[in-house]
């Protein structure tokens, strides 16, 4: 791509790798004064290495950073923030014993020992920064009486203390809700507007849609798309990347699904909040008996927030309903011992265990005639696992895992299987060896299932209704057929 002219921030052939693992290849962009540049990607494409190696928090391994026209690459992030750049992290990072004024008053002190003493006029300029980002009435308190969107609003006021020509903000609206994005974006804008060049790494483009001037779309460390917020949305190899390719379906209606006296899972208006960050807000799902429900979402949506709350994890409000009755006040073992069970993103089996061992702790609580018959029903849906079944669940391949950890959950012969992210990372081999396991438990078993996936094009065929989840909260429910015809925007 080529630079554009009076650019504020120039990239050329941006490149880092950690080992033999290529994070940023040959990147290019450019943000002039008074625009935003929405850089967007799936989870580990890279943005947040982009803007590390633009502050100097990582050193780039080849390629050119300028910011005003000086090449920057390399240098330390405090020589960096000198030239004229800043960042608002993802987390706030206050100092807790500080009032809010002291935050922002050291982020404005000079850096020299020479010039220990701050200028008078430093105060004047906090109190102006402070007004700017809507902090003014709450100087003299500390962070921790603070609630999260002034967490926000403190990182940003730090971040253009030293009035940056450059500002890099990293997932601007994560925790935050509908109010205080449409605050956040406003503020954003304000300061694009006072001719900073402003980058902006976000998931989605639908986050950042309304806010930037152009979109570059990021995949595996390398750009492969840039123009418009709506003409990034329509690529082909967008769309392909989130959705992970032709989305076929085939539900089951739900007036198929009779329950006997309410559905079998019934999450209602369920909010929850780590610490002041809000992970879910207001959000409702049911799940039929025998029905398969897909819970769609990018990455930091929400999703394992929600599984984890539904297995008796974390604290909410609202209700959560099995069969009309309430699982308030139950412990995880006990939700997970009376048929719901959850396959964790992260696996955790015991890798020195072996495949045998660990599908006998999960069928612990069976008599030996139960457990034998369950295996022989799991070896006969995952023939792979009676061929490893001696073998150390730490050397199996990510697939073979994959599949372990439901074979396990399953040995606890559950009603409703939780699913989170199982194809995270999988070979195109494994996730048809997974597609066809999930279907002969939909076509021979009565189990239901909830399946939370960003691959669309995995979650969809085994789906009966769809939920797609983003920021927190619930935007969109319905059939997979709709969700396929109205992917291409609503998704991305």
């Amino acid at each position: 791509m080529s630079m554009a002219a009076g650019a504020h921030l120039e990239v050329k052939g941006l490149t880092k790798r950690f080992g033999g693992l290529v994070a940023v290849k040959e990147m290019a962009l450019s943000v002039r004064a008074g625009e935003i540049l929405g850089l967007i990607g799936p989870n580990g494409s890279g943005k947040s290495t982009v803007m590390k190696l633009i502050m100097g928090i990582e050193r780039p391994d080849a390629g050119s950073v300028r910011i005003n026209g000086v090449e920057v690459a390399g240098w330390p992030s405090h020589k960096i923030a000198r030239m004229g750049a800043g960042i608002v992290f993802q987390h706030s990072r206050p100092l807790h014993r500080q009032t809010v004024f002291e935050n922002i008053k050291l982020a404005l002190l000079p850096d020299k020992l020479t010039r220990l003493f701050a200028d008078p006029e430093i105060d004047e300029r906090v109190r102006a920064i402070a007004a700017r980002v809507g902090l003014s009435a709450v100087l003299d308190r500390r962070p921790a009486t603070l609630p999260f969107a002034d967490l926000r609003k403190i990182e940003i006021a730090k971040a253009i203390a030293r009035d940056p020509q450059v500002l890099l903000i990293d997932e601007p609206f994560a925790g935050l809700t509908s109010k205080d994005t449409a605050a956040f974006s406003e503020l954003i804008c304000e300061l694009r507007d006072d001719g900073r060049a402003v980058l902006l790494v976000d998931h989605n483009v639908k986050s950042v849609a309304r806010l930037v001037d152009r979109v570059l779309a990021m995949y595996v460390g390398e750009c492969i798309a840039e123009g418009t917020a709506d003409e990034v949305m329509r690529n082909e190899t967008v769309r392909r990347v989130y959705l992970g390719g032709s989305i076929e379906t085939a539900a089951r209606p739900e007036s198929s699904f009779r329950d006997s006296i309410a559905p079998f899972l019934a999450v209602e208006n369920v909010s929850v909040h780590y610490g002041k960050a809000q992970a879910l807000e207001n959000v409702s799902i049911h799940v039929h008996a025998g029905e398969f429900v897909s819970v769609v979402g990018l990455n930091g949506a929400g999703k394992t927030t929600l599984f984890n709350t539904v297995s008796g994890f974390l604290p909410y409000s609202g209700d959560i309903r099995r069969e009309g009755a309430s699982l308030r006040g139950l412990t995880a073992a006990t939700i997970a011992r009376n048929g719901i069970v959850q396959c964790p993103e992260g696996r955790e089996l015991f890798t020195d265990m072996t495949v045998r061992e660990n599908l006998d702790l999960g069928g612990h609580h069976l008599s030996p005639a139960e457990c034998a018959n369950q295996i022989g029903w799991l070896f006969d849906l995952f023939p792979i696992l009676h061929d490893r079944q001696k073998q150390a669940a730490g050397t199996l391949s990510g697939g073979e895992q994959q599949m372990l950890t439901i074979a396990r959950a399953l040995m606890m012969k559950p009603k409703l299987l939780i699913l989170d992210e199982p194809t995270l990372g999988l070979a195109p081999v494994i996730l048809e060896q997974l597609s066809k396991a999930l279907e002969r438990l939909r076509q021979t078993s009565a189990i239901s299932v909830l399946l939370g996936e960003q691959n669309v094009t995995f979650a969809l065929p085994h789906a009966d209704r769809v939920y797609v989840l983003e920021h927190a909260r619930i935007v969109w429910e319905g059939e997979p057929a709709r969700f396929a015809a109205e992917a291409g925007t609503g998704y991305l």
